[in-house]
C-alpha cells in the first residue's frame, strides 16, 4: 500500500502550555499519529488537508509556526509501522468502547433484576446509550483503516440497543399494569 500522508509540524512558544494541549487534543481527535517531537501524521485526503489548514491557522494565532508536508513512508517497514500505529490507536479505543457497551449492558441486567423500569431510569439509560453511539461515530471517523475492531463495537452497540428496548417495553408493561388498578 502505497500511501500518501500529511505531515504536521508545529513549533509553539513554551508558554503558556495550553495551545501545545489545543493541538495535541484536536490532532489526536481527528485521529492524527503522533510521531517524535511533536510531528503528526494523517493519511492524504481533502478533510485532512482542510484539517491541517486550520491547524495551521491556530499556531499561527497562538504565536507559533507550523510546515505542513505531503508525505510517502521511505520503505514498506515505515510504511507497515504507519499502519500498524493507526489501527493499534483505534483498536485501543474500540476496546474501551466495547468494555463501557460492557458496564452499560450490566447496568440494565441490575436494573431489570430489581425491577426499576422506571421512566426516569429507562431516560437515563438512554441517554447514556446515546453517548455510547456518538463515541462510536467518532471513532470511525478516525478509522481509516477499518477492520474487525470496528464490527465487534458495532456488534456490542447492537446489544445495548437491544437491551435498551426491551428494558423499555418492560417499563411500558409495567406502566400500564400501573395505571390498570388505578
Amino acid at each position: 500500500m502505497d500511501s500518501k500522508w500529511l505531515l504536521f509540524c508545529p513549533q509553539l512558544p513554551a508558554t503558556p502550555s495550553s495551545p501545545r494541549v489545543t493541538v495535541w487534543r484536536r490532532m489526536r481527535s481527528a485521529g492524527s499519529l503522533g510521531l517524535d517531537n511533536g510531528l503528526w501524521l494523517l493519511p492524504f485526503n481533502d478533510g485532512a488537508v482542510e484539517f491541517m489548514r486550520e491547524m495551521k491557522d491556530y499556531v499561527n494565532t497562538q504565536g507559533g509556526t507550523s510546515k505542513t508536508f505531503l508525505a510517502s513512508a521511505f520503505d514498506d517497514e515505515t510504511q507497515s509501522e504507519i499502519l500498524e500505529r493507526f489501527r493499534q490507536d483505534r483498536a485501543e479505543e474500540y476496546a474501551e468502547l466495547k468494555e463501557q457497551c460492557a458496564d452499560f449492558l450490566t447496568e440494565i441486567e441490575k436494573e431489570t433484576r430489581r425491577k426499576n423500569f422506571s421512566f426516569a431510569e429507562f431516560e437515563e439509560n438512554e441517554q447514556d446509550l446515546n453517548k455510547l453511539l456518538a463515541w462510536f461515530e467518532k471513532v470511525q471517523r478516525r478509522d481509516f483503516l477499518g477492520g474487525s475492531h470496528a464490527e465487534e463495537a458495532a456488534a456490542w452497540l447492537e446489544k445495548c440497543r437491544e437491551a435498551l428496548q426491551n428494558f423499555r417495553s418492560e417499563e411500558r408493561r409495567v406502566g400500564k399494569e400501573c395505571r390498570s388498578r388505578w
